[in-house]
């Protein structure tokens, strides 16, 4: 039986961060605050808009304004998410080593739907996709197992048969509540409060080039 590779998105297979950041620091700009250098907000940009919030404007959900902000910063960003948005280097040659290799491979990510899939498409990544499971396909979103679940039975895979790929923590929380190998991409976000060795994965790579190796360890059913 092949394997299944799940990858999460932003911070893993697409750098998003600029884009990400820009609609971040138009929420500065507005309030007359001077923006950000984009590698300030990086390591908060696999948290979404909660994430870049707080390191834009040191603003919390439970901010009177939080929800208003939160609007205006998804629509800044939707206006302008693929200007700068691309595939992290060595992820196309990764696709094509797992599909010569008779491997399927799927997206599962918090970023919700109406946001991911006009990125997957113009990065090309819709037509090889097995399954692509966002933020509001389930009812749960990561670090919940569900998503994850559902990609796999998506596809026709069981879990034993997965492995899954992420930047965050809560990518490897999900991946070992849903009894999957998993894969932490040091070479993204990662976020600043848990260093990725914490994180219990199963391997880590420090680049996307170094992701096969560790799918070909994991594979060895």
């Amino acid at each position: 039986m092949t394997t299944l590779v799940l990858f999460d998105f932003d911070g893993t297979l697409a750098d998003t961060a600029s884009d990400l950041a820009a609609a971040a620091n138009l929420q500065r700009t507005r309030r007359g605050l001077d923006p950000l250098p984009v590698e300030r907000l990086r390591p908060y940009a696999s948290a979404g808009a909660r994430g870049l919030l707080h390191a834009a404007l040191d603003m919390q959900p439970d901010h009177p304004e939080y929800d208003a902000h939160r609007q205006q910063f998804l629509t800044d960003y939707e206006a302008a998410m693929t200007v700068h948005t691309r595939l992290f280097e060595g992820i196309p040659e990764l696709l094509e080593k797992i599909a010569a290799q008779g491997m399927r491979w799927g997206i599962v990510t918090n970023k919700v739907t109406y946001l991911t899939l006009p990125i997957v498409k113009a990065l090309g990544l819709d037509k090889d996709c097995a399954t692509l499971v966002c933020g509001d396909t389930t009812p749960h979103a990561k670090p919940h197992p569900l998503p994850l679940l559902h990609a796999a039975q998506q596809a026709g895979f069981t879990p034993d048969r997965c492995i899954y790929v992420g930047d965050d923590l809560r990518d490897i929380q999900a991946a070992r509540a849903a009894g999957m190998a998993s894969i932490a991409a040091a070479y993204g976000y990662c976020g600043p409060e848990h260093p990725v060795e914490s994180w219990q994965a199963t391997h880590i790579a420090n680049s996307p080039a170094a992701i096969w190796p560790a799918i070909q360890l994991v594979a060895k059913w």
